[in-house]
């Protein structure tokens, strides 16, 4: 849709985003180190956290925290292994899992600078190539072993993971461009520090987190929600760059379903 929209001439806005990958630990060891007993009590929720951190002069962060949930794949193309997690609304499964990532700067799509606003899809795209080749093919997606993956080094085997598809034993470090695996191997020691029992080789992390967000926006007129050279196109939610996650999305649709309806009820 985005390189149709750039085909036609339409404007589209370059925006910020994040990538990184999912770690994934077994929900009785966040319990342990949120609650600070070795059994969750009857009743409290499965526990959470939310991590944040600045790295040389970008931000690493927790995104999309679900306890008590799964890893699932999030692929559109047949060559591309992504990564996304939910929990389910009873939170009671075991293991808790969220999106540790990295912002991205320009300087990380200037390989990718030929593709104009859409050097973030390419950027995005060619990290799920890459982890898609990693996992050995299907939804295999590449996983190391936390600790080894903070010290460089090859993990000889994998913990239980949720992911389905299965996890294949790769060096992430090496995956990921150094501007972003660096920093995430230095928040993951901070997140150590601060989470005493965080940094073990009993979590897993796993390939790729690529889209926390849409790289491009659509833009779109602040009262009529169309584009301003396409009447009848309404951007809207994640994709077109308008949310970063489920309830925010949802909000969206709702007020563009608002003005759709608006706009429809003037022409008649």
């Amino acid at each position: 849709m985005l390189a149709l929209l750039q085909r036609r001439g339409l404007a589209l806005e370059a925006k910020p985003f994040a990538v990184g990958v999912l770690v994934e630990h077994p929900q009785a060891l966040v319990d342990e180190i949120q609650y600070r007993c070795t059994t969750r009590p009857r009743g409290v929720p499965a526990a959470s956290y939310a991590l944040v951190r600045q790295v040389d002069g970008r931000g690493v962060f927790s995104f999309c925290m679900c306890p008590g949930g799964v890893i699932c794949p999030a692929a559109t193309s047949g060559d591309e292994v992504v990564v996304n997690g939910w929990s389910p609304s009873s939170r009671g499964l075991g293991f808790a899992n969220a999106g540790m990532v990295v912002e991205v700067t320009p300087d990380d799509l200037a390989p990718h600078r030929t593709e104009g606003v859409l050097a973030g899809i390419a950027f995005q795209t060619a990290l799920e190539h890459a982890a898609y080749v990693a996992g050995g093919g299907g939804l295999v997606a590449p996983a190391q072993r936390l600790v080894d993956f903070v010290e460089g080094r090859a993990s000889s085997d994998l913990p239980r993971c949720s992911y389905r598809p299965g996890i294949n034993p790769v060096n992430l470090h090496e995956l990921l461009p150094p501007a972003i695996g660096e920093r995430l191997r230095a928040g993951f020691r901070a997140f150590g520090r601060t989470m005493r029992g965080y940094l073990t080789n009993e979590a897993v992390v796993v390939g790729v987190e690529t889209r926390t967000s849409s790289p491009v926006r659509i833009p779109r007129d602040p009262t009529s929600r169309m584009h301003p050279q396409a009447s009848g196109l309404f951007p809207c939610g994640e994709g077109a760059g308008y949310a970063g996650g489920i309830m925010s999305a949802a909000l969206d649709g709702q007020r563009t379903a608002t003005a759709l309806a608006d706009a429809a009820g003037a022409s008649r």
